[in-house]
């Protein structure tokens, strides 16, 4: 049985999560299959760290989604990943103090190595010194990730992918990151600004130019807040697709069914959205294996 036909019979099931799981193939599989849409992926969590780095390189290679919308983080662990740094295999009942002294990070059960954010940060200056300075002042975040990606040489690396097929990745919220707080160390020894409206104005340039948008939602957050609602300047996105472990009583965003953007006008009707109700990391590599061997029957 392939990951496909597993899908297809938890479509025949239809209800609770494996009806949602179903769905979200089937979603997913009409942004991937119709030319009209432009596909928005947002990532919020630890996606990097936790295993989804090639997969989504392996999206922007495929063409498969247009526009990635990410948190800081990810970003960051991304390009430790491409200078040749790693990410451990822990445990989540770790002393953090031992962790600590060996100068060892925790994410729930995976270690980074301090000494990879000291890699990171030379990188980061080096790619910093090679911009002219001219062009190092209101740099939007979209063009500085463009420019990074420009100098990593790995192919699994997700802003290396965008760099070289021209998917525009935002980050609204880099301050939020060791690559922010890199970024503002450098500017107190050297000229280095960032101008957030030049993303706001590039994307919002994506946006009207789309006839359809479609939105795959990972986790909630800053990423899909922007995503969303930028949306609003069309009367929402089309078809959304969203996994999350987030609780909604609370009215946080991340937790909220995206039926709720209906309201807002972040999302047109509710045909076309599913909230997904589990781990990402576990249940995006599914939905992308499901959806590709779909594309490729109906191809």
């Amino acid at each position: 049985m392939t990951v496909g036909q597993l899908v297809d019979e938890m479509k025949l099931c239809g209800v609770l999560g494996a009806g949602r799981l179903a769905k979200a193939v089937d979603v997913f599989t009409e942004m991937l299959s119709d030319e009209s849409y432009t596909v928005f992926l947002s990532l919020a969590g630890p996606m990097v760290p936790g295993g989804l780095r090639k997969v989504i390189s392996e999206l922007i290679a495929n063409n498969h989604v247009d526009v990635i919308v990410t948190n800081g983080a990810n970003v960051v662990h991304d390009i430790i990943e491409a200078i040749g740094k790693r990410h451990l295999i822990g445990s989540s009942n770790a002393e953090d103090t031992l962790l600590r002294n060996l100068g060892r990070g925790r994410i729930r059960d995976i270690y980074i190595p301090q000494e990879a954010f000291e890699a990171l940060e030379n990188k980061l200056f080096e790619i910093f010194d090679s911009i002219p300075k001219q062009e190092r002042t209101k740099l939007s975040v979209g063009n500085l990730l463009n420019k990074i990606g420009r100098h990593l040489k790995d192919e699994e690396s997700i802003l290396y992918q965008a760099s070289i097929n021209k998917t525009p990745i935002f980050s609204p919220g880099i301050l939020d990151s060791m690559l922010g707080l890199h970024i503002w160390t450098y500017s107190q020894l050297k000229p280095i600004s960032i101008d957030l409206m030049a993303d706001m104005q590039q994307f919002s340039d994506i946006i009207y130019k789309s006839d359809k948008t479609g939105v795959i939602i990972l986790g909630g957050g800053l990423p899909k807040h922007f995503v969303l609602g930028a949306n609003i300047l069309r009367e929402g996105v089309d078809a959304a697709v969203q996994i999350t472990l987030d609780r909604p009583e609370a009215g946080s965003l991340s937790g909220a069914p995206l039926e709720e953007g209906v309201s807002w006008k972040k999302v047109k009707k509710d045909d076309k959205l599913v909230t997904v109700i589990g781990d990402a990391i576990i249940l995006f590599p599914i939905v992308v294996a499901a959806s590709l061997e779909k594309l490729e029957k109906n191809s």
